[in-house]
């Protein structure tokens, strides 16, 4: 190992470390970025005897600083808790330019990353996600399978806590989950009465919430309000599933750090990174080794940012494929309205039910490839009487508000659509050649637009899930073809592959320019698959973390 020493100040801060000095001296390995990937980086590696640090250009959040069990909840949802940067605007957030996509990106910038703000949707890639190329001739196969990584999901699982139910059929193996699933609920148990009409496809949904006490969280107390956080610390964040632990085994944790670029040496080695504090001063972190953790959009970023004449187009970026192939998941609603009160403000939000009916190609619908759908709760009386697609705001006021509320609060359920976005160059992330963010830095522009395939698979699943709202006693049906606001899943702009003239990292996360800088996010994916990511990306960066521990002796790295 290319092991180093050097001295620690520290203070205990309730359960938390929190760094006195600016000087965290040099790292065996540097991680820039707290959320999913970053927290299983930083646990693996500071329990197998590694000096970690990592920057983290947000802070700490605790269960208290979250509304969900406040009269203000639905309120401040619409500013200090919406998972857009762009509305949120936050001193530790950094706007993207989204003036060409029909997509908002999702994100938080905190310790937990956006694990903070996410519905907990524990789902597994399916095998055939690992093998489009092969199998549909399309995109291109990973370079691993579903069985490489089947031990890395089994090992996440069981160490977050994740509530499931074995045995479900749309999987080849009967994996199981630590924790019963949570309770269907009674929009639940109509929606799967649907489903069986048709003979369709349903099982409980698995999700990163506690169903009973585990570890240091409680029990999920079905407050819905999972995507503005988690009010009392059910919700597997990895500020408590990983970072906590991280910390005691030794890992330095870095808040309020915005790392600006990656310095190199006359090696073309990464030496560490730059970054400005809460101050306004720039600092330097070194490293033998750094490891991004920073999302599909903040890692290209990043990368492109960090260009010198050793790499003119971008650390990394030899292929041209750093910011290129950007994935999203374009997602649907299909809402139904009942005459029977569903309790559909209850949690979690979180998914009560998920169907695979249609995730597998079927080349007779006109498109390949397909979805993952997800059955959701539609939240308190606010978002019934704010929300009307196509129309004001305003339209849910005046004498329409108490007729509105009484035909949808508790009878308004979502059949929620994720579909699989296969990678195409002209869908990337750029740098914004005008715009800065609040440290001068330039920002991240997406340019993406929906394929012809996707545009197919959504009509097709829209009017699926319309056809399952109706057969479970729907009197009605909304649909949103696509969801604006759902751009949580941002994959594919680092891509791993075997080939560096086609591939940014190796199957480890190892750039192939640069064999000391490691990629871990989801900006690895080769393929988006139709599932919620989060599952895999943890996965994945537990797969390649333990590689880089198991191989240290053989690592190059930094002097």
């Amino acid at each position: 190992m290319w092991a180093r020493t050097c001295p620690q100040s520290s203070e205990r801060a309730g359960e938390f470390l929190v760094n006195t000095q600016h000087d965290h001296g040099d790292a065996d390995v540097l991680i820039v970025g707290a959320g999913a990937s970053g927290g299983v980086a930083a646990l693996e590696l500071a329990t197998r005897g590694f000096r970690v640090v990592c920057l983290e250009q947000g802070d700490w959040a605790l269960p208290d600083d979250f509304t969900g069990g406040k009269p203000a909840w639905e309120l401040t949802r619409l500013k200090q808790w919406h998972p857009s940067p762009n509305v949120r605007g936050r001193q530790s957030d950094y706007p993207v330019g989204t003036e060409e996509s029909p997509i908002e990106p999702l994100m938080f910038n905190g310790v937990g990353g956006s694990t903070i703000l996410f519905s907990g949707h524990w789902v597994r890639a399916l095998p055939s996600d690992f093998r489009v190329r092969t199998l549909d001739g399309v995109a291109d196969d990973w370079p691993f399978t579903y069985e490489d990584l089947r031990p890395f999901y089994d090992e996440v699982t069981h160490h977050i806590g994740a509530s499931g139910l074995d045995g479900d059929p749309a999987y080849p193996d009967p994996h199981t989950f630590p924790l019963p699933p949570l309770p269907i609920g009674k929009y639940g148990l109509a929606a799967a009465k649907g489903m069986d009409k048709l003979g369709w496809h349903w099982w409980p949904a698995p999700n990163a919430i506690a169903s009973r006490k585990f570890k240091n969280r409680p029990a999920c107390q079905r407050y819905g309000a999972c995507e503005s956080g988690c009010p009392t610390g059910a919700k597997a964040s990895t500020d408590f599933t990983h970072w906590r632990d991280a910390i005691a085994a030794g890992a330095v944790l870095v808040t309020g750090a915005r790392v600006r670029q990656l310095t190199v040496d006359n090696r073309g080695l990464v030496t560490g990174a730059e970054y400005v504090d809460r101050d306004g001063v720039v600092r330097h972190q070194t490293a033998g080794v750094t490891v991004l953790a920073a999302n599909g959009i903040g890692t290209p970023r990043l990368l492109l940012n960090s260009a010198s004449e050793q790499f003119p187009d971008g650390l990394g970026n030899s292929s041209g494929l750093v910011g290129k192939r950007l994935m999203v998941h374009p997602y649907a609603s299909v809402y139904g309205t009942y005459e029977d009160e569903l309790e559909t403000w209850l949690g979690p939000s979180g998914q009560a039910l998920q169907s695979m009916q249609f995730y597998e190609t079927d080349t007779s619908r006109g498109f390949v490839r397909g979805a993952k759908w997800n059955l959701m709760p539609t939240g308190g009386p606010l978002t019934h009487t704010l929300w009307e697609p196509g129309d004001d705001w305003r339209a849910g006021f005046g004498p329409a508000f108490h007729t509105r509320l009484r035909t949808t609060f508790g009878r308004y359920t979502e059949w929620g659509i994720t579909t699989e976005d296969l990678p195409e160059d002209h869908n990337e992330v750029v740098l914004d050649p005008d715009v800065t963010d609040s440290d001068g830095l330039p920002v991240p522009r997406m340019r993406y637009t929906i394929s012809e395939n996707t545009d197919r698979m959504l009509k097709f699943h829209v009017e699926r899930a319309a056809e399952a709202h109706r057969a479970a006693g729907a009197t009605s049906v909304l649909t949103v073809p696509v969801v604006r606001d759902s751009g949580w899943h941002l994959l594919g702009t680092a891509r791993m592959g075997t080939d560096p003239a086609t591939s940014v990292v190796d199957e480890y996360g190892r750039a192939h320019d640069v064999p000391n800088l490691f990629v871990i996010d989801g900006s690895v994916f080769v393929t988006s698959t139709g599932v919620n990511p989060t599952a895999t990306i943890m996965a994945v960066a537990l797969r390649a973390m333990r590689h880089l521990a198991d191989h240290r002796r053989n690592q190059p790295a930094a002097d």
